[in-house]
């Protein structure tokens, strides 16, 4: 049984403040990205629908002269290191195992080398995964951030994934 599903993170104040700002359309698409991935490389789907739903969370808003500024933040960003901090303070605090909760925000923090020097990265499964998810629905000039949904909808698309991943481990665990 899971501890905390993706409505719970949904719901949660930390989560409407930092992946609205990033994009939750972006959000959502790479939670079911993820899903469908997890079987192809044998991940755990709840672990991985999270890290991917969450893989943004540590998004900062790169602006010049009132504008965004996509290359501004290309040079400068590093919000898959917030990000991977910032989850797993969330997680923790809404009751999930800490184990996974850290196995998260380790998945959050390398889904892109785009901080690293030059640097190329030795991924696990899952690590891979939410990298996979967040190209799969990638978009030029950071686009992907700025689709919108409204709060029902994501709610609704959140709560029928949250129904699959509960079909999934029923499964999984015979019943």
């Amino acid at each position: 049984m899971r501890h905390v599903t993706l409505i719970d993170v949904f719901e949660h104040p930390i989560t409407q403040k930092y992946i609205k700002r990033s994009g939750m359309a972006h959000a959502i698409a790479c939670a079911y990205h993820a899903f469908k991935l997890s079987h192809q490389y044998n991940v755990e789907t709840d672990t991985a629908t999270k890290a991917a739903f969450l893989h943004d969370i540590g998004h900062y808003t790169w602006y010049r002269n009132g504008q965004w500024d996509y290359e501004l933040y290309k040079e400068n960003d590093i919000h898959a290191i917030k990000g991977s901090e910032r989850a797993h303070k969330l997680l923790i605090r809404l009751g999930e195992h800490p184990k996974k909760a850290k196995e998260i925000a380790l998945a959050i923090l390398f889904h892109t080398d785009s901080y690293l020097p030059g640097g190329r990265l030795q991924l696990n499964p899952l690590q891979h995964v939410v990298a996979l998810a967040d190209e799969a629905d990638e978009e030029p000039g950071g686009n992907h951030h700025y689709r919108k949904i409204s709060d029902e909808q994501a709610r609704q698309q959140l709560q029928r994934l949250d129904q699959q991943i509960d079909q999934l481990q029923n499964v999984a665990q015979g019943y």
